[in-house]
């Protein structure tokens, strides 16, 4: 196609010369120092572009001769470029490759030739690259010195106004490195320096949360994995075990009724709304001697025990279970409610059972706790307390036999 065009403008320009200089009868007389010499205005014309031609590239070639060391200086300096830029896609490869020592060695190389091209010595972002791909491959050798070296060096280039692209990067490799040598207190450190946008990240919400776990506070992971679950870091799933096991770590963490009731406060509602953060809650303030406020943490689920799927009830009634010394009168009508649907639930009917032995309705106590202390889906501790709960009643009935034998089938339960 190109071949045809050319053709063609060839011709128009043959059609266009025949049609304007066939006919030019014009002549050019020249005279110098007594000559004179007569030329047709044609041949004139074409000696004229000639020699303009010919003068045009004599200039060309003079500037090409004398540009000649400028530009082979910036062949060389396009090689280097050419060859860091090279060796830092070869550190790349190599790393992704697991051969983390010629990683290494290929990043250095290519900071090396960085240096030696001014090209790249104001490209920040190449190098906190090839930094950062030097200490990622000493920190897979386990060369933790060297490692924290590099690493010092980058974070001085970035104070220097170098590099802010890759900053952020640079903080979060650090502090997932930090929590890999096990040191939360660096991770946080890290993390914290952080703008706020970086900071809501997945990542770094990641890495928030296992530099909390290592720092014992579970309050702030507990908080801290609600933001992941939130921007969808875990599967439903395993957020809601990830927040119950935070929750509960948070609660045995309560050394006094005090804390507890703090940390209860402090709780997230959807995590006060939880069943089973509810039920292990109870269960630490009857440890510690609360058993009213263990009940009125419970009062909410135990009122709709029919919505909990079988687990959670068994959580909320074991919770109860154990809470039910000094259980108030208003309670009964929702204990009776509780046993007449949900009956065949034997944590259900332990619970119910100790809050009316408590009440000292023993008559209605006693088959209740005959039957959860026979019941093999229970704990153990649940049933060793129905059956001293059995043989304090018969102990107040004055039938020391029949509280004996309680006493040996709770003994025999250790």
């Amino acid at each position: 196609m190109r071949s045809i065009i050319w053709l063609v403008l060839l011709c128009v320009v043959a059609v266009v010369a025949a049609t304007t200089l066939g006919s030019n009868d014009g002549l050019v007389t020249i005279y110098w120092a007594g000559w004179r010499t007569e030329l047709s205005l044609n041949l004139f014309l074409i000696v004229l572009a000639l020699v303009c031609a010919l003068l045009f590239s004599a200039a060309q070639a003079m500037r090409s001769l004398l540009s000649l060391p400028e530009r082979a200086s910036e062949w060389r300096a396009l090689r280097r470029e050419r060859a860091a830029q090279a060796a830092l896609r070869e550190a790349q490869a190599e790393f992704f490759s697991a051969r983390y020592t010629r990683a290494h060695k290929a990043a250095l190389r290519a900071l090396a030739l960085r240096d030696d091209s001014p090209q790249l010595q104001g490209d920040a972002e190449f190098a906190v690259l090839a930094q950062l791909l030097a200490a990622a491959s000493l920190h897979r050798l386990q060369d933790r010195s060297r490692r924290d070296a590099v690493m010092q060096s980058l974070f001085q280039g970035m104070r220097h106004g170098g590099g802010h692209g890759a900053e952020d990067g640079a903080r979060l490799l650090a502090a997932e490195w930090a929590i890999d040598d096990r040191d939360a207190l660096r991770a946080a450190e890290l993390l914290d320096q952080l703008p706020a946008g970086v900071a809501r990240r997945t990542q770094a919400l990641r890495l928030k949360l296992q530099a909390s776990r290592l720092q014992r506070q579970p309050l702030q992971a507990l908080h801290t994995a609600r933001l992941l679950a939130k921007h969808q870091g875990f599967t439903p799933i395993a957020a809601r075990g990830l927040l119950r096991s935070l929750a509960a770590e948070a609660i045995e963490d309560s050394h006094d009724l005090h804390q507890l009731q703090r940390l209860w406060q402090q709780l997230d509602p959807a995590d006060r709304a939880d069943a089973s953060v509810a039920a292990r809650a109870a269960a630490r303030a009857g440890r510690l001697g609360s058993n009213a406020d263990a009940r009125e943490w419970l009062r909410p689920f135990w009122d709709r025990l029919g919505e909990l799927d079988r687990d959670d009830r068994e959580a909320v009634a074991l919770a109860l279970f154990e809470a039910a010394p000094g259980i108030e009168h208003e309670w009964l009508p929702r204990l009776e409610a509780a046993l007449e649907a949900h009956g065949h639930d034997s944590a259900v009917v332990a619970a119910v059972g100790m809050a009316f032995a408590d009440r000292q309705l023993w008559g209605k106590a006693r088959k209740l706790l005959e039957q959860s202390a026979a019941a093999g889906t229970l704990p153990l501790r649940a049933r060793r307390r129905a059956w001293r709960a059995l043989a304090q009643m018969a102990r107040e009935a004055g039938d020391d036999a029949r509280a004996q034998d309680c006493e040996r089938a709770a003994a025999a339960l250790e």
